[in-house]
């Protein structure tokens, strides 16, 4: 090795004492010869330096500039735009480089991300030697910039040039089966690690659980995590990432528990992975304790964990906290920004999202797709008829991002609950993708809110020629039948449903009180506490109706008698979980409860009646949004 090798591969592995590109290319020339593989590493590691790119150059509208000096190439994943809205997914088109599409434009840092894996791979390709460092740091560069083909092409060229792939080549390559949930070429991989023995590399395991994982096939993650004989860090992080990413939430909070008692430090990553448990399953107190330990361990500076916190506290129903979270943060980005516009949505706070949307485009952060799933939420959430019609036509025409069906779903959603059914209606009818029976459906709700059966005939019918099996919309005609007294067409909803073995899912409201969650459903006297429950709402309905309460029956879709009506409706699920919550915490204390299906209109009314004589702030979450209710008002004007 020459005299100037050892300083130059110092150089060459801390990029960031090289002061420009030009420096770097006058080092390229010296030791191409000689540091081909610390060359390429150099080259990778500039993608994270913004020099020399001009954002103002760069429209990130413009599909003219993709990549317009790259040489062609094939590719045969396709990606489909309509199940994949990250703004900025692709769609292959054909085998053309040139008729690659991009949905919101091409980044200055896409671009310059390109322009430098192609430095690598000049680099790679002019190298007289190549040892397996040199494979594989260009391959990590391809799977780095989304370019798969290339990957697995140069995987297959290891072979080829004599040599045997190692344990990070394999782990480089598995995240794409993982992303294009190709299950089959996984296990290929999977099975090749076990005939070469790396199985045991934690690197390859972790890899392999995120793999099946992502492929929905969490009992295979589950038994190659069991089998390792070693467990990190990294293998706990992708193992409760993968329980949590499936909906397995009290798995992953069960393993979260296990690898405490393993003494396992958790990182960063197992925070924001184990957040959204707590999210979903509402438990605030376990959120806290996890917000506590954060703090204490100087994690809360983490801009994804502080995202995942700011996403927590708004879904465990504790909106001001989320924004104290979000304040916080020195540079929120473009997650942490939707989380909290789209926490303030679901809350009904629709002016504030939409202020912080604004705020977010003020500050230089572009509104991606997720962002204005989040404002039109909000917009549907507060009646915001007009200013959700300027939203969905600004982000086609100033940001170039094609509707899905989330935008098409809560615009429909609000023009129907706003009474406008059949302007609802011919907005699903000339969507540019073809409609699904979800979004059809969310019609057909608005349907039985205004009592417009003709129209949910109609729609009815587009539900079921699409979606046969949508148990949803069956129900829904059922209740709508029900309502308007026309019991035999009810009746033909319900035998329906049976012939096809479908099974309506029961309502069921929780609580948590003293850490320990509780699950209530309609009419269920199985709650040790049940008799103080029953007194509780005797006493409170005796209350409530001498301040002018008069039960609604309108939501009770049986064929009974008014008395049974009553009962049926004084045993909701949501009032046993509050008059639970009442008798169990101390006075003033928030009660916190969750329901799996929306209120009923009469259960709300209850609610604001309650939150008035216990002196109580109730918040309910259920399926649709979050509802503040406090000395007898709600947080939703009575509009949900």
């Amino acid at each position: 090795m020459s005299s100037i090798a050892i300083p130059l591969r110092s150089l060459l592995q801390n990029p960031s004492t090289i002061k420009s590109k030009h420096h770097a290319k006058q080092l390229h020339a010296q030791v191409l010869k000689t540091e081909g593989n610390a060359l390429m590493n150099m080259y990778s590691k500039f993608q994270n330096m913004d020099e020399g790119f001009d954002s103002r150059r760069f429209s990130s509208g413009n599909v003219d500039l993709v990549y317009e000096k790259i040489p062609e190439r094939n590719f045969d994943i396709k990606v489909d735009i309509e199940k994949d809205p990250h703004p900025r997914s692709l769609k292959f088109l054909g085998k053309n480089q040139n008729q690659l599409l991009v949905s919101g434009g091409v980044t200055p840092r896409r671009r310059r991300d390109m322009v430098y894996i192609e430095s690598v791979k000049k680099v790679f390709d002019m190298m007289p030697s190549k040892d397996i460092v040199s494979w594989n740091t260009v391959i990590a560069g391809y799977v780095h910039n989304g370019m798969c083909e290339e990957a697995l092409r140069t995987v297959r060229n290891i072979g080829r040039a004599n040599l045997m792939p190692d344990s990070f080549t394999l782990s480089s390559i598995l995240p794409i089966f993982a992303k294009y949930v190709d299950i089959s070429r996984g296990k290929e991989i999977h099975g090749y690690t076990l005939r070469h023995g790396f199985d045991s590399d934690d690197f390859i395991a972790s890899s392999l659980i995120d793999m099946y994982a992502k492929c929905t096939r969490v009992d295979d993650s589950l038994r190659i995590f069991h089998l390792l004989p070693q467990l990190d860090v990294i293998s706990w992080n992708s193992i409760i990432a993968g329980c949590v990413q499936n909906g397995l939430f009290d798995e992953g909070l069960k393993l979260f528990r296990q690898m405490l008692t393993a003494k396992v430090k958790p990182s960063s990553l197992t925070f924001s992975s184990i957040m959204p448990a707590c999210a979903h399953l509402t438990t605030l107190h376990l959120g806290k304790q996890l917000h506590g330990y954060i703090t204490r361990n100087g994690f809360d500076k983490n801009v994804f964990i502080a995202s995942a916190l700011v996403d927590m506290y708004a879904k465990c129903g504790n909106i001001r906290i989320a924004r104290s979270i979000f304040d916080k943060m020195d540079s929120p980005d473009m997650v942490s920004w939707t989380a909290m516009i789209m926490g303030y949505a679901l809350h009904g706070h629709a002016n504030e999202a939409l202020l912080l949307f604004h705020k977010m485009k003020m500050e230089n952060v572009r509104p991606n797709y997720v962002a204005f799933v989040a404002a039109l939420t909000a917009c549907s959430h507060g009646g915001l008829v007009d200013e959700a019609r300027m939203l969905f036509n600004c982000m086609i025409e100033d940001y170039g991002i094609s509707p899905g069906l989330e935008h098409y779903a809560a615009v429909a959603d609000l023009l129907g609950r706003a009474g406008k059914l059949e302007e609802a209606y011919e907005f699903i009818s000339k969507m540019h993708i073809r409609p699904t029976g979800s979004v059809w459906a969310t019609l057909l709700s608005s349907c039985r809110v205004h009592k417009n059966i003709e129209l949910a005939e109609r729609v009815g019918e587009k539900v079921f020629q699409i979606d046969p099996e949508n148990i949803g919309a069956y129900i829904l005609m059922s209740n709508i039948y029900s309502s308007a007294g026309r019991w035999k067409e009810a009746a033909k909803m319900r035998v329906a449903m049976k012939g096809r073995g479908m099974t309506k899912k029961p309502a069921c409201t929780w609580i948590e009180v003293k850490n320990k969650i509780h699950a209530f459903v309609a009419g269920d006297k199985s709650h040790p506490y049940y008799d103080r429950i029953k007194e509780a709402l005797k006493v409170m309905l005796e209350q409530m109706e001498r301040k002018g309460y008069v039960l609604n029956t309108d939501d009770v879709l049986h064929d009974v008698e008014e008395e049974q009506k009553r009962n049926l409706l004084c045993s909701h699920s949501e009032r046993l979980a509050i008059a639970f919550g009442i008798i169990s915490t101390p006075s003033g204390t928030t009660i916190r409860v969750t329901k799996n299906l929306r209120v009923c209109v009469d259960c709300h009314t209850a609610t604001k009646f309650i939150s008035e004589i216990a002196g109580r702030e109730i918040v309910m979450r259920d399926v649709s949004r979050f509802h503040h209710f406090k000395d007898g008002k709600c947080s939703c004007g009575d509009y949900w």
